[in-house]
């Protein structure tokens, strides 16, 4: 066992895990934090992505021991207008991936707002890039919607990157 200190959703928390554990059953089944949900278990579908340090990642594939004294935000601590952006657009049907996709979306927008580009971007000198719904579809290209929102998640991202 190892004991891990992390900062979720702003606490921090003391954990007594084994070296194996995954963030994402670090988060829910040893702190009971479940909007983060597991999916494919494989990094496939983004149900399970969080935000460390602001930056997405599929917590399914990571070790809850390699994130120690980092900020973890789970859906649990997202207070973003985003959320309402999906709520407008209708940017969710059984709600299963919505919590990956608005935490993506959240991380999504940051790294286009430091003018990183996606296999997308027309001209990678560009003082800015657009976020045209291709953008958008090719970042968030890791979050799968079995219900197939796809169209109210691009609408609500697009509203909020205005």
């Amino acid at each position: 066992m190892v004991d891990v200190r992390m900062r979720v959703n702003g606490s921090i928390e003391k954990l007594d895990l084994e070296p194996r554990v995954s963030l994402l059953d670090a988060l829910r089944e040893h702190l009971g934090l479940t909007g983060t949900k597991k999916g494919c278990d494989q990094g496939a579908c983004g149900a399970c992505t969080v935000l460390v340090d602001g930056e997405r990642i599929s917590s399914c594939l990571a070790l809850a021991v390699q994130y120690a004294d980092r900020d973890i935000t789970t859906i649990e601590g997202v207070e973003d207008p985003i959320q309402q952006s999906f709520v407008r657009h209708d940017g969710f049907q059984c709600g299963y991936c919505t919590s990956g996709q608005i935490c993506s979306a959240i991380g999504m927008l940051a790294e286009h707002a430091a003018g990183a580009p996606s296999a997308v971007t027309g001209h990678l000198a560009a003082e800015q890039i657009d976020l045209t719904p291709e953008e958008i579809r090719e970042r968030m290209s890791g979050n799968l919607c079995r219900c197939g929102a796809y169209n109210g998640i691009v609408a609500a991202i697009q509203e909020s990157s205005r």
